[in-house]
């Protein structure tokens, strides 16, 4: 009896990735078989087509490319990408127009900026949201929160942000070569040396370090606990399949830090559920974020949640999504915050919704516009826990 079985619709210009492996859970994608399914599928006539691969005895059964249809035998794993090679989507991605810092700012800066993913803000919301969310919830019912401390907390996302893209591309940079969409990266592709990132890093945690002793000592200890995650993260996903859930852990850490430098400790009841429903958010949005990545993180060996859950994505991150909102929910419940709130959270689960429903999985440029869309389902969730304090 066949170990896997699945039938699954293929567009034009669709390739597979299989490997055979003897455990689902640990597949070994040492030597994936990339193959286009209409290469092998005779237009003239319905019959079968058989494929052996090196490896591998077992077979793969091809329908002719009138039916659309691939029928996999003997594969226990099946990944399906679309091919950016003939299409206009890499084009696209290939002839990107140049970013404000290519254009402003003075060229011997440039690889810095870039390196510090200043052209790319979307990752300093996603890490000042939690952030935010916490400190507008520490606030007093009836009272904004402290302006101070979110343009201190909005200076260090952007500071840690960038520390923790440099500490990526310093311990990723033999991987990100191997890697499309990070081989132009400024370390990787030798136009900063290692020396000068790390350089730049001790400049960012200096920067950083100044913020946090504008804080409490509370919230200094808390903050500087925060460093193990931030500097381990980037190897995660050489151990585990799961280095989006540790991201989480990491990415969050300023629900935590936010409370604590308002109110001077934590209140679990309130803080706990706030960051686990960061963690879950993260999950979301960076299983979608890693599947613009599949097809090179298989060829390089490196994990991820989107190889993890293959063809059950959706079905994952609406398990995370709910979990997301109703931590949310239940850390409004504590901290007995006004009816707004709940009126932009489901606002807010309208958004997470439609990313999970509407995103193509096989569309590195749906990916990553699902992916930046965060930043609405963030400012929702803000824009509650503001008018739940002052309604």
């Amino acid at each position: 009896m066949a170990l896997y079985r699945r039938s699954q619709v293929f567009r034009r210009h669709s390739i597979a990735v299989l490997y055979p492996s003897d455990n689902l859970k640990n597949p070994s994608p040492t030597s994936p078989l990339i193959i286009n399914p209409f290469q092998y599928s005779s237009s003239s006539s319905d019959h079968d087509n058989y494929i052996h691969t090196p490896n591998s005895k077992k077979s793969l059964t091809f329908y002719s490319p009138h039916s659309s249809r691939i029928e996999i035998l003997g594969f226990q794993q099946v990944l399906h990408f679309s091919t950016l090679a003939n299409s206009e989507e890499k084009k696209n991605h290939e002839q990107q127009k140049p970013s404000w810092v290519d254009t402003y700012l003075p060229q011997r800066i440039r690889p810095y900026a870039h390196l510090a993913r200043l052209d790319k803000p979307i990752g300093t919301w996603l890490l000042a949201w939690p952030c935010m969310w916490s400190i507008a919830l520490a606030a007093p019912q009836g009272s904004l929160p402290d302006v101070k401390m979110m343009t201190l907390f909005g200076c260090g996302a952007l500071l840690l942000r960038g520390a923790g893209c440099t500490i990526n591309d310093l311990l990723d940079r033999d991987i990100d070569t191997k890697v499309e969409r990070t081989r132009s990266r400024p370390v990787a592709s030798g136009v900063l040396t290692p020396f000068q990132g790390l350089t730049f890093l001790g400049v960012q945690l200096l920067l950083g370090l100044g913020i946090l002793l504008q804080l409490n000592n509370y919230s200094r200890i808390l903050g500087a606990s925060s460093l193990l995650l931030v500097f381990s993260y980037p190897l995660m996903k050489r151990w585990t399949f799961w280095p989006q859930a540790y991201l989480g852990l990491t990415f969050n850490w300023g629900a935590l830090l936010g409370w604590a430098a308002i109110q001077g400790s934590i209140d679990p009841s309130v803080v706990l559920p706030l960051y686990a429903s960061g963690v879950f958010w993260t999950l979301v949005y960076d299983t979608i974020y890693a599947h613009q990545d599949k097809e090179d993180d298989l060829k390089v060996g490196v994990k991820s949640t989107a190889l993890r859950f293959g063809d059950s994505t959706k079905e994952w991150i609406s398990g995370f999504g709910l979990a997301c909102i109703s931590s949310l929910a239940l850390s409004g419940v504590n901290a007995d915050i006004g009816w707004p709130y709940y009126a932009f959270l489901t606002a807010a689960s309208g958004q997470l919704a439609w990313q999970i429903w509407t995103v193509d999985l096989s569309s590195r440029a749906d990916c990553n516009r699902k992916f930046n869309s965060n930043k609405w389902f963030g400012a929702f969730v803000f824009g509650g826990i503001l008018f739940g304090r002052l309604l």
